[in-house]
């Protein structure tokens, strides 16, 4: 076998996780010399195979890629982009290829949702479409944990432990001051279609059922009237209400609370803000004194507070790519199939691509309570297995001490420049 390189890159929103998988990538490919001769990812994402600017990581020392595995966001540059279909922009596909032939890229290895395994599906059919074979594998991050076939997405569990100790602190909070102060606090998390993270609100709540009162979900439609009264009937039963709600919470008529009027690069709703609608809503018709925080990039960023299960996966599923590619696998995904419960085991799998793409996986009805406002049992031993654990960055200075890498550029060789 004649030694080629791979292409990694990272999509989409980077999470605290998925450094791990580039990690994961690089030091496998390292193990692999006979089969893969440089790494080479993309700066910015796909965008930077289109742009052919490429990161040689051949460069980093192997103390510099291990640092990947606890530092958050995406090393080389993320991106949303997504290529259009073959008949649509021909262009493109043109343009990777003659990228790929330049500098010898036999091996790509996407790193993203579900709009980055529609991406690495068309590249795995540039063989059959345009003549040149490509071996394409995905490899699954997503904090939404919305990707099918999968038991859960990397990216996810940390989201989602920062979600269940940020509520239940906050509720601590909360129950210490309502007497005279806030009777209220929303906590408002990503997810835009799929509960999931707000459904990880719910491992924080104690035997009673309390901090958090409420979860609003992408899947429940929110009913105004059942809301207030559930509010007002916690702040008077307990003399406060804590909230996580979706940033995807839709009304009856499936219009987002938060619609802000516009779409980001992958097309989707530009979302404005639920937790400031809810909170005037309650302020509005109950008189609640009332704070709220929108987590956002805060929570996807946490690697001090990372799942170490979430970790775990993260770089395994890198490594995983990798051993399947040189196997011969193509056209795949590197999934996570879980074997039991208690104790949490589990084990990687793959997944044909063209079963992964842009499909959506949502919370299914059995996770959500009768009521629509919290989580079943089935949920949470779904869940409390993805926080388990703690792995956290080494400590400077009181700070942690996340790495930068060299990110050398790799000498163009088409000789043309790409606009996207």
């Amino acid at each position: 076998m004649t030694a080629r390189n791979a292409f990694y890159a990272q999509s989409g929103g980077v999470t605290a996780a998925i450094n791990a998988s580039a990690c994961g990538v690089i030091e496998a490919a390292r193990e692999h010399p006979d089969a893969i001769g440089k790494v080479y990812a993309g700066r910015d994402g796909i965008v930077g195979a289109l742009t052919e600017d490429l990161i040689d990581t051949s460069c980093e020392s192997p103390a510099a890629v291990a640092a990947l595995k606890h530092t958050p966001a995406g090393a080389f540059g993320s991106a949303r982009y997504k290529l259009k279909g073959f008949d649509q922009n021909q262009a493109e596909y043109e343009r990777l290829i003659e990228v790929f032939k330049a500098h010898d890229i036999g091996y790509f290895f996407y790193n993203g949702g579900g709009d980055s395994a529609d991406t690495c599906l068309k590249v795995s059919q540039l063989g059959e479409q345009m003549g040149y074979p490509i071996q394409a594998i995905h490899i699954p991050k997503t904090m939404d944990n919305d990707l099918p076939l999968t038991d859960c997405c990397p990216g996810f569990g940390s989201v989602a432990k920062y979600t269940a100790v940020s509520i239940r602190e906050a509720s601590f909070d909360l129950a210490s001051m309502c007497k005279t102060s806030t009777k209220v606090f929303i906590l408002e998390v990503m997810g835009r279609h799929a509960g999931w993270t707000a459904a990880a609100g719910g491992l924080a709540s104690d035997e009673d059922g309390r901090d958090p009162h409420i979860l609003l979900f992408p899947e429940v439609t929110f009913d105004e009237a059942a809301f207030l009264a559930r509010v007002d009937e916690c702040v008077k039963r307990d003399g406060y209400c804590t909230i996580v709600a979706s940033e995807g919470v839709r009304n009856a008529d499936g219009q987002f609370l938060a619609d802000a009027g516009s779409t980001d690069a992958f097309g989707h709703t530009q979302l404005g803000g639920v937790a400031p609608t809810l909170a005037n809503l309650i302020k509005d018709r109950l008189g609640h004194k009332y704070h709220y925080a929108i987590a956002d990039y805060l929570m996807r960023a946490a690697r001090h507070i990372a799942s170490a299960t979430d970790i775990e996966q993260a770089y395994a599923v890198g490594r995983g790519a990798v051993e399947y590619a040189v196997a011969g696998k193509s056209g795949v995904m590197v999934t996570i199939e879980r074997e039991s419960d208690d104790p949490y085991r589990w084990s990687l799998g793959e997944a044909p691509l063209d079963k992964v793409a842009n499909v959506e996986r949502k919370m299914p009805a059995e996770y959500i309570s009768a009521d629509g406002f919290h989580i079943t049992e089935a949920c949470r031993r779904y869940l409390a297995p993805l926080i388990a654990g703690e792995d956290f960055p080494p400590f400077v200075h009181g700070l942690p001490q996340y790495t930068r890498l060299q990110n050398v550029a790799v000498e163009k060789r088409t000789g043309r420049s790409f606009t996207v």
